[in-house]
């Protein structure tokens, strides 16, 4: 789908707020409302605004005790649908966060989330580990989230400016 420049404009802007009011947008946009809302709602329509996300910083939240891993996943793809069928399998538990298609020493890098390590390795030896087209796989934990999706964790607010006197 070819996106006007205004189209582009107002998806970066989303993308880095979600929650800006309609009106401000059209205003950064120099757009009339009516004309804003009408690009949005073909934006919506077209599946280019999937859904619109909010990051949280769990570490914050002190009964919040989960594990989240990447799997770097070797398949065999089948001829006919490559590596789609097997990513929709996997996609469809539960646990799994994201499927993404890699280049490079593995296939597909699953994202999944669990309440243990335990959990998750259970995940990877009965669910993961078993399906076909699954030849080989490599668990890694997240053990500190610094930035995630442009949002930077465990900043302070304190100004960091050195003072100067005369």
């Amino acid at each position: 789908m070819k996106l006007t420049d205004k189209e582009l404009e107002i998806l970066e802007i989303l993308e880095g707020n979600a929650r800006l009011s309609k009106e401000d947008l059209a205003k950064m946009v120099s757009l009339p409302m009516e004309e804003l809302e009408a690009i949005v709602e073909k934006l919506e329509e077209e599946k280019v605004i999937v859904r619109y996300a909010s990051v949280v910083d769990w570490t914050k939240v002190e009964s919040n005790e989960a594990v989240t891993a990447m799997i770097d996943v070797k398949v065999t793809p089948k001829r006919g649908v490559g590596f789609d069928e097997i990513a929709q399998r996997i996609y469809r538990y539960e646990e799994v966060r994201s499927v993404y298609l890699m280049s490079g020493a593995y296939d597909l890098s699953v994202i999944i989330e669990g309440r243990s390590m335990n959990e998750v390795a259970r995940f990877v030896s009965d669910k993961l580990s078993t399906l076909d087209s699954v030849i080989s796989t490599t668990t890694h934990f997240i053990l500190k989230k610094y930035k995630h999706d442009g949002t930077i964790f465990g900043q302070s607010d304190e100004d960091k400016r050195i003072v100067v006197s005369p």
